[in-house]
């Protein structure tokens, strides 16, 4: 039984780090950590990206699943039964002692296909996705010309900050 997105965050040891990073039993091991991904936050931050958003101490977590687990939380989300390499849950819900920016769900092994298939470097990809991931729950969003070129241009600063090639660069 999967765990509403939600609560993944809002369970959060609200004494610990801001950002929980949970990962699915039976995956293949990956060299990753809440305070890598706290580093990447920050990153993010100093983009400008999170203008309105304290993301120093927001609290995200990210949820490292495999392919069964990401097609399920695809087809409940949005209706689409298949994986999908990452989904966004934003934290609607105002608290005035929790400042909630939402969840995300990497699927680990569709990460490393396409890695491969892109001629990129595992932990490369892993942190585009969450970059653009974490691009989504700050409202940032790709379905119109303009915005994609915006979201697109945003991730390609931040991840040039944390030594990162392009992603959309064709060779």
């Amino acid at each position: 039984m999967h765990m509403p997105p939600l609560t993944m965050a809002a369970r959060r040891n609200r004494g610990g780090m801001p950002v929980e990073l949970q990962i699915a039993d039976g995956l293949a091991p990956l060299d990753l950590s809440a305070t890598d991904l706290q580093t990447w936050l920050q990153h993010i931050a100093a983009s400008g990206a999170a203008a309105g958003t304290n993301l120093a101490d927001a609290q995200l977590c990210v949820r490292v699943c495999g392919e069964q687990e990401s097609a399920a939380l695809n087809g409940t989300y949005r209706g689409s039964h298949k994986p999908t390499n990452v989904l966004s849950f934003s934290a609607d819900l105002a608290l005035p002692e929790v400042n909630l920016l939402g969840d995300l769900a990497v699927c680990w092994p569709l990460v490393q296909r396409e890695a491969r298939q892109q001629d990129k470097l595992e932990m490369d990809h892993f942190t585009h996705l969450f970059v653009h991931g974490v691009l989504h729950l700050l409202g940032f969003d790709h379905e119109q010309e303009r915005q994609a070129r915006e979201m697109e241009n945003l991730e390609v600063e931040i991840l040039r900050g944390l030594g990162i090639a392009d992603p959309y660069q064709r060779l």
